[in-house]
């Protein structure tokens, strides 16, 4: 027998014997622990972009560069933004019986900051070979990493529901 899990989906019994508020409870600290591996991660890209400006070539950036630089410091903020916001969510939700709330908020953040943050990366992977090797390297380089990105954070965990779908219900 299945039970709800914080997105309202059907979830299959696992053998915790949980009750709601404990899988909620334990859905919360999961979500919480890939927070702070991603929110790290962020935060320190974020401050390399913040002191790029300060270099001494940054003069000697195109347009095109300087207009991805800038867009890269927008989606790293929105991306501290994103992978950030859980937080605040507890803050004012903290005691008011609205964890299921907290639960599926801080989920569709985590995902949006996540999906901001591959864009991010492939960015960043864009402008510095554009810089060092030239715009088609960046082209291709950022592109592959994007794909890449894509097949393992969206892609893979899809197809692996999927499965585990199927495998619970093969009709």
């Amino acid at each position: 027998m299945g039970t709800n899990d914080a997105a309202g989906r059907e979830q299959r019994d696992d053998g915790r014997h949980e009750s709601v508020n404990q899988r909620l409870d334990r859905n919360w600290n999961e979500l919480l622990q890939e927070l702070r591996v991603t929110q790290t991660g962020v935060q320190i890209l974020t401050g390399f972009l913040l002191t790029v400006p300060f270099q001494q070539r940054f003069t000697e950036l195109d347009d095109v560069q300087r207009g991805t630089y800038l867009v890269l410091v927008v989606l790293a903020a929105l991306a501290t933004g994103f992978l950030v916001a859980p937080v605040s969510l507890h803050r004012f939700l903290f005691r008011r019986g609205l964890k299921l709330t907290l639960v599926t908020l801080a989920d569709r953040l985590a995902r949006c900051g996540l999906l901001v943050l591959g864009v991010l990366v492939s960015g960043c992977t864009f402008l510095l070979f554009d810089v060092v090797a030239g715009r088609a390297a960046g082209i291709v380089v950022g592109a592959c990493v994007l794909a890449a990105l894509a097949g393992l954070w969206l892609v893979l965990p899809v197809l692996r529901s999927r499965d585990a779908a199927r495998q619970r219900d093969p009709r």
